[in-house]
């Protein structure tokens, strides 16, 4: 299984960076392989952060390379929609598509993927989590990876999703305010600073889009016949609402009650087998165009 480990060059995802390199691309698609003018010069940023930010744009699903040949970047349908729509990703439910996509991409991002995915505990603590995930790397691969290589994206999942005034008050000033904008989802919080002692936790409802929901439901429609989910698959398998979201069942509920609004799915509440049918079937893409149309036509 391939798997990759400390691609970031030990950078999260700094506000304004996926603009950056959405219009960068547009503008030329060999921006991270050109050799005049160097790609550190035509986006502004060192040299590792080039090799961070053409990993991230990848990660992310914003972009593809050929694994062979000139490697140069083309956008996916995803990454497509957030350039028309919101190419500075400033909507909230772009951010959640964006760390679905990253937590879902287990070859890329595969320490994000586990921790989210298949990680069982709530509290994140940081010797705990390296030893869980490099068993399953074993499990998986026969060998681990290096230790740094573990530390390095523990820390950069901390970085990811922590605020820095969280971590270190007395550290953040406006002047050095370079979080990752995914922070802003609350999907994991500092418990014990001193310790450095964490914990997965939900979202607020109100934030949660019902598109963006429905959008990961029906990608984990795809290549299936039957038309529904269980409580309990929605709950808790890899990359569906429960785990992309850090969501319990009575928060999942609520969710899904909003979701049934958009009349594309229906909730079946019988004895011990609690269901949702899926009454109209989209696409991820179609759900995310949903989204921004929603928003385009509520701003008028």
């Amino acid at each position: 299984m391939d798997m990759k480990f400390r691609a970031h060059e030990t950078f999260f995802i700094r506000k304004g960076w996926l603009s950056k390199g959405i219009r960068a691309v547009e503008e030329n698609p060999e921006v991270f392989i050109m050799k005049a003018p160097m790609p550190m010069d035509a986006l502004g940023i060192g040299a590792n952060m080039v090799k961070s930010l053409r990993y991230w744009m990848q990660a992310t699903d914003l972009t593809k390379e050929p694994k062979s040949g000139k490697r140069i970047q083309t956008f996916t349908e995803f990454g497509n929609l957030v350039r028309k729509y919101d190419r500075y990703t400033e909507e909230i439910g772009t951010l959640y598509l964006i760390h679905y996509k990253l937590i879902s991409n287990a070859e890329k991002a595969t320490s994000w993927y586990y921790l989210f995915n298949l990680y069982q505990p709530v509290e994140l603590v940081k010797d705990d989590f390296i030893s869980s995930l490099n068993g399953y790397v074993i499990s998986k691969n026969g060998e681990g990876a290096a230790m740094r290589s573990y530390t390095d994206d523990f820390n950069c999942i901390i970085g990811t999703y922590v605020p820095r005034y969280q971590v270190e008050p007395s550290k953040v000033s406006p002047e050095n305010n370079i979080d990752c904008p995914l922070g802003e989802l609350g999907l994991i919080t500092v418990i014990d600073r001193v310790k450095k002692v964490y914990r997965k936790t939900s979202p607020s409802v109100d934030t949660l889009d019902p598109w963006v929901v429905l959008a990961v439901m029906m990608d984990n429609l795809y290549g299936r016949k039957e038309l529904s989910f269980s409580f309990n698959e929605l709950l808790t398998s890899p990359c569906n609402i429960g785990r992309v979201f850090n969501m319990d069942v009575i928060t999942m509920l609520d969710v899904l009650q909003r979701v049934e609004r958009t009349e594309a799915i229906k909730i079946i509440r019988t004895a011990g087998l609690d269901t949702v049918r899926v009454l109209k079937k989209y696409t991820f893409n179609e759900c995310v165009e949903k989204y921004y149309k929603n928003i385009e036509e509520s701003r008028g």
